[in-house]
């Protein structure tokens, strides 16, 4: 080639070069936000039942089953987690009923959500736990004959459990679950980091190592 053409070709070459590598590596940068917003709705729902401040830096999502002995037992630590770091730490509940008929009492917490009586139905349904999640034979219909002691009206929610959008969101619940790969309960993320080795100073140790990170000093 004649060296008069030879430098601009070669010049040409290497701005081809150069558009393609940053092609490529704005292709790179695009699905890993994709595959991040993904995970963050996979995590996080708009129905998702929520407490702790609004603006904590620190995210606990935990899918559970309402007949899950171990859900019942981890309970109560977490809530002494956040009332240890007081503001800093927002709950998040998942539903993953893979028990028999657990489906029942989900639907029953959704309903008694609409009536602002989340938390003390989801506490009623714990402490009643042995009455109606007998293993084998389970009679979550069993649960009538206490929750009226939350407050809830019982007729109002025996009518909403059975809406088409409360179906849905167990349905989407479940659908995220297998997405995040949780496969028992309860399954724990903190501001999306997965709870590997399961237990009760595992989960301190990750959520305190969190809340440390956001809030240091």
């Amino acid at each position: 080639m004649n060296k008069k053409f030879l430098i601009p070709a070669v010049g040409i070459f290497l701005v081809c070069l150069f558009a393609i590598a940053a092609y490529v590596d704005q292709s790179r940068s695009g699905a890993g936000g994709s595959e991040a917003v993904e995970q963050a709705s996979s995590l996080k729902r708009y129905y998702s039942p929520t407490t702790g401040d609004v603006d904590a830096k620190v995210t606990i999502v935990e899918f559970f089953d309402p007949a899950c002995e171990t859900c019942k037992s981890f309970h109560p630590f977490v809530k002494k987690l956040m009332a240890a770091n007081p503001g800093k730490i927002n709950l998040v509940m998942r539903y993953a009923p893979f028990h028999q008929r657990s489906d029942y009492v989900v639907k029953i917490l959704e309903a008694a959500k609409l009536q602002d009586k989340y938390w003390e139905t989801l506490e009623e349904v714990y402490a009643a736990q042995p009455l109606w999640a007998q293993h084998g034979n389970p009679q979550p219909e069993k649960l009538w004959e206490v929750l009226g002691y939350t407050g809830l009206d019982l007729d109002r929610a025996k009518k909403d459990m059975q809406s088409l959008s409360i179906a849905k969101h167990i349905q989407q619940d479940l659908d995220d679950a297998q997405q995040l790969g949780v496969t028992k309960t309860p399954g724990f993320f903190v501001n999306g980091k997965p709870l590997v080795n399961f237990g009760y100073k595992q989960l301190q140790r990750l959520v305190e190592s969190e809340v440390n990170s956001k809030y240091p000093g």
